[in-house]
């Protein structure tokens, strides 16, 4: 993982970096060339070609997550952590109109989708190198050096995205180990509107002065909670669950209904959107497209009816789960390629899939769960609805 400097940063925004940024992206670095592409580029530019090839290198990484990937400049930590732009846009839809302070901005991609929709925006990080390319990342935005827990704005909102890996790139999962800490940005900002991205696995309980609690997927991943307070948080909401996706998007909450009977496999199997199972919402996702619970502790739903433009299953046959049972049905129905979905029960399917020895040219999916203490499969055929 390449250093980068403030005078790299300086150098690529040159136009000899340009340039030089220009020539290497014309290299392929495949798997096969890479080697004699990085000794190409050293020839071509001597020392300066470790921050073009790895600015290079990030920016095709990036491609995937940021819009504007091709002009940005990235730390790899930088860009590991920076949200896709997917989500920023949709997190800055809050902010629209408002004055926004990001007080960790890192290289900008918040800060970009925030200045497309605020009516003001500023930006503020302690570390030199990633300001700098903040500032070639959003260019016409007022960008400074600020410690977060030091305010230096007024009458703005605040968005923050804590970091939560160390130096050497190892997770933090403590919010007191975030830097700067969850607990002293909620003080700091306490008669602030706040917003503050963390990590979609993070403990709730450990937020009690967050108003909502946003979790959000992009593309069937989970990938963030966001912690709303005071005027941005929706009245009468404390959880969310935004689904969003390139062929539409949507949004639940616990205003709605959860009235969600518990009954016997139906038809069709559902899984929900990781975001509405990790928001803790699946009794309300249940109650609005009419499908129940086939255990109250179990997200796994069933229905008559999938809800439209989901991945659900069809249901061929259910029962009493045990292994030499499935292994026995499976080979009288000739099926060699078996996904297998597990929750509940304390089946790993990678080990389950070797000992099942499947044969034959048919394709399924299985769903191994527990409905009360009792073990169960649900042999289903996976569709697109």
């Amino acid at each position: 993982m390449y250093a980068f400097t403030s005078d790299d940063v300086a150098f690529l925004r040159s136009a000899a970096g340009a340039a030089a940024l220009a020539e290497v992206d014309a290299l392929p670095f495949s798997d096969a060339s890479r080697l004699h592409d990085v000794g190409v580029a050293r020839k071509l530019l001597g020392p300066s070609s470790a921050p073009v090839v790895e600015t290079v290198l990030l920016r095709r990484r990036a491609a995937a997550k940021l819009d504007s990937a091709g002009s940005w400049l990235f730390t790899d930590d930088a860009l590991q952590q920076a949200t896709a732009s997917a989500i920023a846009r949709h997190r800055a839809a809050r902010f629209a109109g408002r004055d926004v302070h990001d007080v960790t901005c890192s290289i900008g991609a918040d800060l970009h989708a925030l200045s497309a929709v605020a009516a003001r925006c500023v930006g503020s990080d302690l570390d030199p190198v990633r300001l700098a390319m903040a500032r070639n990342n959003v260019p016409g935005q007022l960008v400074v050096r600020a410690d977060a827990l030091r305010p230096v704005s007024r009458g703005t909102a605040v968005t923050a995205d804590p970091a939560r890996r160390d130096s050497s790139g190892r997770r933090k999962w403590h919010p007191a180990d975030f830097v700067p800490p969850l607990d002293s940005l909620a003080e700091v900002y306490a008669d602030v509107d706040l917003a503050v991205k963390c990590a979609p696995g993070i403990d709730f309980a450990v937020a009690p002065w967050a108003d909502e609690i946003e979790v959000v997927s992009l593309d069937g991943a989970v990938r963030e909670a966001c912690l709303w307070t005071r005027g941005l948080a929706t009245a009468g909401v404390s959880r969310r669950a935004s689904v969003l996706s390139g062929s539409g998007s949507w949004t639940l909450t616990d205003a709605e209904p959860d009235d969600c009977p518990v009954a016997a496999p139906g038809e069709w199997i559902v899984d929900p959107d990781g975001a509405v199972v990790r928001a803790g919402l699946v009794r309300h996702y249940a109650a609005r497209h009419g499908l129940w619970q086939l255990d109250e502790r179990i997200a796994y739903l069933s229905g008559s009816t999938p809800p439209p433009g989901i991945r659900a299953f069809r249901v061929l046959e259910h029962g009493h789960y045990a292994e030499k049972a499935l292994r026995a049905l499976l080979k009288t129905r000739g099926v060699g390629r078996l996904e297998i979905l597990v929750r509940g029960l304390d089946v790993d399917p990678n080990t389950l899939r070797k000992r099942l020895k499947l044969s034959g040219p048919g394709d399924a999916t299985v769903v191994l769960t527990r409905v009360g203490s009792r073990p169960v499969f649900l042999l289903c055929q996976a569709e697109r609805t």
